[in-house]
């Protein structure tokens, strides 16, 4: 059978350009979308411009066709034909958007935030589509998982830290439960480190940026350099690369005028593929990354505008973090398909310290420690034919946690609180997806992912007690406290979830199009809560809330999607769209409190059902061979079905609870962009992109009392690639509109009345301070690149 569905769309596809360009991710321009003549050139091949001396234009460089691994087909799949919502950025896009972090891709596409959280440096707070956590508790699951080369990183800590050397990243949306497993209801960010190469080749990099026109903080340096290529030609390569970043601080604290925000950063990575037979790869790489530096940069919203940058601390805090991780990857060609196996490992330790209460004096300063070793074995079996494609499989993950907290209130108490918990955490997993052509057009999807997931813990109470350390096994969990024997010092228990996770689809393709339709089903694991400050309500309100059990349950998400991917003949538009409905059964969510006696109260609870309608359409034009437009926007709408815990806190469960919008959920997500390619001659043109992306306010907190506002995105970038082959110079600004953000907008009972917006005296308000750790506003910056 001759499926031409599968082989025109595939050869006319065009991966996204877009640096996030706002949107493009999901589609890139291929060479065919350049002229060319029909009597000097086949079709799809095009002609260089008239003075190249071979060098490809940068433009062609940036919108490079992209593949994509979400499917874990045995092929790689452009990015237009899979019947997924996707936003993919290759390597040159990611260059273009000179991003750092994955943070950096928060404005770059529609209905996804990869903020980090702030209060804990490196602490995800990924949301997508309006499923998202807003918690530095590291016994919670994301909603969103994080997978580096194929990995899946088990925890949220140390995942928005520095980024170099980055081939692709793959943004997908909506549960992805049968490929990528349980805890990923809200979508996957994959990150593909680059590879060994061929040929011999390297590239060094060196910036600084900062925010210098404004009156605060210093300058940020990095400087990054790879070098690839083969040991043994075709048999052994090997890649070897470096990275540093020192960042005085973007930040001015005005309680003695320093610089607030310092980092130092360093990355060692090293990779080495071989090649023993034609039908063997075994690809193994290992990362080493250490970073200290300052506490968060909180600001209290009940002291300062939330409109300024302006910041008044008497602790400046610290953080000191150390992470390894390694991956071994085997393809084999085995019969009709390959067989794969990938391993990983990762070590994690984590101390921070911070001033909690984000005011001039010593209300709330807490240190925590924080230790992760995770394993990880996946093998599958991918088959690609004519008329189906098989991937089945089986996966191993297991992770040991221990998180220690301790927490200084002088004005709440004379004692010094200590707490925290351990976990011993294994996931069993086995699972089959398959895809079959029932005509040359139409094909049908299917997928069953089975999971067993369990959770040992012990929790001890985050209360004034004796000095103790989680970390060391010296924290007790069981009898009352010395200090107050009126409370229980905490529990032991543990717990086992099983489920299958379903998926179902439609597809049907045309020469330049393909319309899609999915069920899927996705789980996120029940667990316990680290934090818990309030022993006796915890085990009098909360636990009887929960049936009388000390976890959480597990959430079920339920996504209906209808999407289109459209591409002119001629390569010149591109347009992608979706529609879905989510529907979210028993939500876990970490009810946020000011406390009078803990500065903040955090309980973890299964509160709600609820519903997130919502769309997505990205698209691009090439106007000219010079100049490509870009656009996006995403749509959502989400509330309460049931609520069964007073989220509001107002003492009822009521329809004010009802009432109270979801957080993490703007409703709106926009923007515009442009690259344009002005060739000068001698193989030299200066490439301008420009984007532009708006973000509508949402509520952080489940009492809708905390909230982030709206932000309008502006950033650019310049690039001279110069007549000597491999030397650019680029300027670069980013946040230009210098647009306040915060990573989370936390109650606690120091500052003033939040409702005022006011800059007023420091006093003691119970529900009406914040902490709230700022992001970056307006950074320009210089970069130079050599590759060879």
């Amino acid at each position: 059978m001759n499926f031409l569905g599968r082989s025109t769309t595939s050869l006319t596809a065009l991966a996204l350009t877009g640096a996030g360009m706002v949107a493009l991710p999901s589609a890139a321009l291929a060479q065919d979308a350049q002229d060319y003549d029909s009597d000097a050139a086949t079709p799809g091949e095009a002609q260089e411009p008239e003075g190249r001396q071979g060098r490809q234009s940068a433009l062609d460089d940036l919108s490079g066709v992209i593949v994509v691994t979400a499917t874990k087909t045995e092929d790689a799949e452009e990015v237009q034909d899979v019947p997924l919502s996707v936003t993919a950025f290759n390597s040159q896009s990611l260059e273009a958007l000179k991003v750092r972090d994955v943070q950096s891709l928060t404005y770059s596409a529609p209905n996804v935030s990869l903020d980090q959280v702030g209060t804990s440096r490196g602490m995800a707070n990924f949301s997508i589509r309006g499923l998202g956590i807003n918690s530095s508790i590291p016994s919670i699951d994301p909603t969103v998982g994080v997978f580096v080369d194929g990995v899946y990183l088990g925890v949220n800590g140390g995942v928005v830290f520095d980024l170099f050397d980055l081939d692709s990243v793959e943004i997908l949306r909506g549960p992805q439960g049968v490929l990528f497993g349980r805890n990923v209801t809200g979508g996957a960010v994959l990150l593909n480190t680059g590879n060994p190469t061929e040929e011999f080749q390297g590239k060094f990099r060196a910036a600084v940026d900062g925010p210098f026109v404004d009156d605060r903080g210093g300058a940020n340096y990095y400087a990054s350099g790879v070098v690839s290529g083969p040991l043994v030609e075709d048999t052994v390569l090997f890649k070897l690369g470096a990275y540093y970043n020192n960042d005085e601080g973007y930040f001015t604290n005005l309680f003695d005028g320093s610089n607030q925000g310092a980092a130092e950063t360093y990355i060692v990575r090293g990779a080495l593929e071989l090649r023993p037979r034609d039908d063997v790869t075994l690809l193994a790489k290992l990362d080493y990354f250490d970073s200290t530096g300052d506490g968060p940069a909180g600001q209290n919203r009940g002291i300062f505008r939330r409109d300024t940058f302006d910041l008044s601390i008497d602790n400046r805090g610290s953080y000191d973090t150390e992470i390894t991780t390694g991956s071994l990857r085997a393809d084999v060609e085995v019969g009709p398909g390959t067989l794969s196996n990938i391993f990983g490992y990762r070590d994690y330790s984590a101390f921070t310290n911070g001033d909690i209460d984000s005011a001039p004096i010593f209300g709330f300063h807490s240190d925590t420690e924080f230790t992760q070793e995770q394993y990880s074995n996946e093998i599958r079996y991918a088959i690609s034919e004519a008329d189906y494609d098989l991937t089945f499989g089986g996966f191993y993950f297991t992770q040991d946690l221990a998180y220690t907290e301790v927490r200084d209130l002088p004005p709440l108490s004379p004692l010094t609180f200590y707490g925290g918990g351990t976990q011993e955490h294994t996931v069993l997993g086995a699972f089959a997806s398959a895809k079959y052509y029932l005509t040359e057009r139409l094909s049908v999807q299917a997928g069953l992912r089975w999971s067993r997931e369990e959770k040992d813990d012990t929790v001890t109470y985050i209360r004034p007690r004796p000095m103790c350390s989680v970390v060391d096994g010296t924290c007790p969990t069981t009898g009352t406290n010395p200090f107050i024997p009126t409370e229980n010092n905490g529990f032991e228990d543990g717990n086992v979830w099983e489920n299958l996770s379903p998926k179902l689809g439609l597809q049907y393709e045309l020469d330049n199009a393909q319309v899609y339709a999915s069920w899927t089903r996705g789980y996120r694991s029940g667990g316990y809560n680290f934090r818990i400050t309030n022993a006796q309500v915890f085990e009098n309100v909360v636990v009887p809330a929960t049936g009388g059990n000390f976890y959480f349950d597990e959430e079920r998400v339920d996504n209906y999607e209808l999407g289109a991917k459209f591409q002119s003949l001629d390569g010149r538009i591109t347009l992608n769209g979706a529609v879905y409905y989510t529907d979210i059964a028993d939500m876990q969510r970490e009810v946020n409190q000011s406390s009078p006696t803990a500065g903040v109260s955090q309980f973890i609870l299964n509160t709600a059902d609820a519903s997130i309608y919502g769309g997505e359409l990205e698209g691009r034009f090439r106007v000219l061979d010079s100049l490509l437009l870009t656009g996006n926007i995403g749509i959502i709408d989400a509330s309460y079905d049931e609520v069964r815990f007073d989220i509001s806190g107002d003492g009822v469960i009521d329809g004010a609870d009802l009432a109270l919008k979801l957080p993490r959920v703007p409703d709106l997500t926009w923007g515009l962009g442009l690259i344009h390619e002005l060739y000068l001659g001698s193989d030299s043109e200066i490439l301008t992109r420009v984007n532009f992306q708006h973000r509508d306010e949402f509520a952080y907190t489940d009492s809708n009392l905390g909230y982030i506002q709206e932000a309008d995105m502006l950033d650019v970038n310049i690039t001279w690639n110069t007549p000597m082959e491999g030397l650019s110079f680029s300027i670069y600004g980013k946040n230009l509109l210098d647009e306040v953000q915060a990573g989370g907008d936390t109650q606690v009972p120091f500052g003033g009345p939040l409702s005022t917006g006011q800059a007023v005296p420091f006093a003691f308000y119970p529900q009406f301070g914040t902490l709230a750790p700022l992001s970056k506003g307006r950074t320009l910056g210089a970069e130079v690149t050599f590759e060879f």
